[in-house]
């Protein structure tokens, strides 16, 4: 057997998960430079559930690909703890995503031909102590639809499978662009409901994107974006319950 990868952080470790100065990304689109994020600034602590706000073109899906480490910053300082994200090599960056970051994007992006069970097993040999298939997918409310293809299953649960599938890693961070994007409103707030039991049962810290105002209630913060920038960041008093929220 061989022995197992040191672990990705140094052992100086801080207490915030990401920390990021002056946090800029501008790529080219034609003869264009796109600046997608200008100078932003932001600690996230562990366990927060922060939702980012914004229109179309504001920086939000440009930010938490930063933070997943699915790219890199042009200008700026990114760290995960204290792994320097904003300066490590593709390889650093894909073991962080695989052993430490959930996925949960609009679109459920689960193979067709295998079940909910086969989808959420995928996942689970990418890390050294996963939660196994049965158990990720009974927590979002689908023990009775693991032997499911895609096909058979309405869109929330599809997205409950996607949900399953990015918690079986027992990751530190879950980052979901527009989760509920493409669901009706009961069905919107049921998979809310399992990202707000992830976020409290396992104190994973949680980003999600939303154009849905409503939706800033469940979050213990709320991050506004605009034109690249983070132009407001408040703390709720207290957060709600997804089955308070309405829109």
């Amino acid at each position: 057997m061989q022995p197992a990868a040191p672990s990705l952080l140094p052992a100086a470790d801080t207490e915030l998960v990401f920390r990021a100065r002056g946090l800029a990304r501008s790529y080219r689109s034609g003869p264009a430079q796109v600046q997608a994020l200008r100078g932003v600034d932001l600690d996230i602590g562990p366990g927060e559930f922060v939702v980012l706000l914004g229109p179309s073109g504001s920086g939000k899906s440009t930010l938490l690909n930063l933070l997943g480490g699915l790219d890199t910053p042009t200008q700026g300082s990114l760290h995960w703890r204290s792994l320097d994200l904003g300066h490590s090599d593709e390889a650093t960056r894909t073991r962080y995503r695989r052993e430490h970051v959930g996925f949960v994007f609009q679109f459920y992006n689960l193979i067709a031909s295998l079940t909910a069970r086969e989808n959420v097993e995928l996942v689970t040999d990418l890390v050294a102590t996963p939660m196994g298939a049965d158990e990720a997918l009974e927590r979002v409310g689908l023990a009775d639809r693991m032997d499911h293809f895609p096909s058979q299953l309405s869109g929330g649960e599809q997205q409950r499978v996607a949900i399953a599938r990015a918690i079986a890693k027992r990751p530190d961070v879950l980052l979901c662009d527009e989760p509920t994007g493409a669901l009706d409103y009961p069905t919107g707030k049921l998979v809310l409901d399992v990202m707000g039991l992830v976020n409290r049962e396992f104190g994973t810290t949680t980003l999600l994107i939303t154009h849905n105002a409503a939706i800033a209630g469940m979050g213990d913060r709320v991050l506004r974006l605009g034109d690249g920038r983070i132009v407001s960041d408040t703390r709720n008093a207290r957060r709600l319950s997804p089955s308070d929220l309405s829109w």
